[in-house]
């Protein structure tokens, strides 16, 4: 978590050397960073962790509860003190994968019917299984969190990762499973893209442009 003056500092370094966009990494396993209002156990829960990797050191633990969150009133301060220095803030909201801290916030969006299904905000850096269910409900929620992102960030872009999603879940859910019968989808792979094209046709609907890793 980067406190806000911090972040602006970063902003008038890009000015300095003339860039013109910044990419804002705001949602992990580790840690849930930004403030949506229709869904405040994302911050109240997934945005704090039990604790984190020393430095030097990302195999071990320091026991100590890490974390906060922006609030909307600080995105939009930080927003438009980009936008007063020529600067487009793309926002990142991780999913399928990189899921950890919103489904240990609202359980309910991960693949609940898995065995030994205990989510919790991550504590160590590096690839997790948690990723969300492919339902409606996990549909319902993200078009409504991407719907208040889009409202604090005015740029064409939205990022939505994409990246290093693990398909353990997704094999061992017999919800995923039937879906990919249905849709006629060979595999976990083209469950994700048939997920990522969904989200991508709702930010077209919000006259925004989907952007993400591809896997």
């Amino acid at each position: 978590f980067v406190p806000v003056n911090d972040v602006k500092t970063f902003i008038d370094q890009l000015a300095y050397h003339k860039f013109s966009v910044m990419h804002w990494h705001l949602t992990e396993d580790q840690g849930w960073r930004i403030e949506i209002k229709k869904y405040p156990k994302l911050t109240e829960v997934g945005a704090w962790r039990d604790s984190s990797p020393p430095y030097g050191n990302r195999d071990s633990d320091d026991g100590v509860r890490y974390g906060g969150f922006y609030t909307q009133e600080q995105i939009k301060d930080i927003v438009a003190y980009a936008t007063a220095r020529h600067i487009t803030i793309v926002p990142e909201i991780e999913m399928p994968g990189h899921a950890a801290a919103a489904i240990t916030a609202y359980p309910e969006l991960g693949n609940s019917d898995i065995p030994g299904y205990a989510p919790k905000v991550m504590t160590r850096w590096g690839v997790h299984p948690y990723i969300f269910a492919p339902k409606d409900e996990t549909f319902t929620f993200l078009e409504d969190v991407l719907t208040e992102v889009c409202a604090l960030f005015p740029g064409k872009f939205i990022h939505i990762g994409g990246d290093e999603a693990p398909k353990t879940q997704w094999k061992q859910s017999k919800f995923a499973q039937d879906l990919m019968k249905r849709e006629g989808l060979k595999d976990e792979e083209e469950l994700q893209s048939w997920f990522i094209r969904r989200i991508g046709k709702f930010l077209e609907s919000k006259n925004r442009n989907l952007i993400g890793w591809d896997e």
